[in-house]
């Protein structure tokens, strides 16, 4: 298992000046929760792509976490996107597959990276979901509605999100050369007329964004998450 983490946003939803990666949750930084959740999944290798201003306090967390194989830290770009780009540079040789994962995730269970990396045996590139609780409305236009899509059809896409390395770089060279831009990579593979597989995901698998968010992850580490 090789592991990309993004984190090089900066939190400006969140209304802070500096990455929310490196806010506190429960007296460790969010990205220190999200690392010890991927190196208990025991990967071959991971990398995390990062602005170069926040590498002194990821090397922080790291000396504190001790990890039992190096994480190299990549330079991350002007968009998720990019950052991946980069990440999926430096990839190790061996890597066939590779699995990317939100920074801002957390709360994932290293059963979830084991699902999907065992999915990917047989599949192009995965995706953890789950199926959507509201029902969802179209605005274009706000504030009138413009449809309602069938609920029983829509899922909510979440991270990690898996893909056959060979792929997933030809997919991103083709992005570049055409100035595709989207906001996950599944996205990039479906508009490459690939398929994509759901993996079922956890509705604990909150991505951090907003302040609220912040305090039901809180809630969610009291109740031993």
């Amino acid at each position: 298992m090789y592991v990309l983490i993004a984190a090089a946003g900066q939190g400006k939803r969140m209304g802070h000046d500096r990455n929310k990666l490196l806010l506190t949750l429960q007296g460790q930084p969010i990205l220190a929760w999200t690392l010890a959740r991927v190196l208990h999944a025991q990967p071959k290798w991971v990398g995390v792509m990062a602005q170069p201003a926040d590498w002194p306090a990821i090397q922080t967390i790291l000396t504190h976490l001790a990890p039992p194989l190096p994480v190299d830290i990549i330079p991350g770009g002007d968009t998720r996107q990019a950052s991946v780009w980069n990440g999926l540079q430096a990839l190790p040789p061996a890597a066939d597959t590779v699995l990317i994962h939100d920074g801002a995730r957390c709360l994932a269970s290293p059963a979830l990276f084991h699902r999907c990396q065992a999915a990917l045996s047989t599949a192009i590139g995965v995706i953890a979901a789950i199926p959507v609780k509201d029902t969802i409305k179209v605005v274009p236009n706000p504030p009138v509605i413009a449809q309602t899509p069938e609920r029983a059809h829509l899922w909510a896409a979440q991270t990690p999100q898996g893909f056959q390395v060979t792929i997933l770089k030809a997919c991103h060279a083709q992005a570049l050369a055409q100035q595709w831009q989207v906001t996950d990579d599944a996205a990039l593979l479906e508009r490459c007329q690939y398929p994509v597989q759901v993996v079922l995901g956890e509705d604990t698998n909150l991505k951090i964004t907003t302040p609220p968010d912040l305090l039901i992850a809180q809630a969610l580490l009291n109740h031993g998450l």
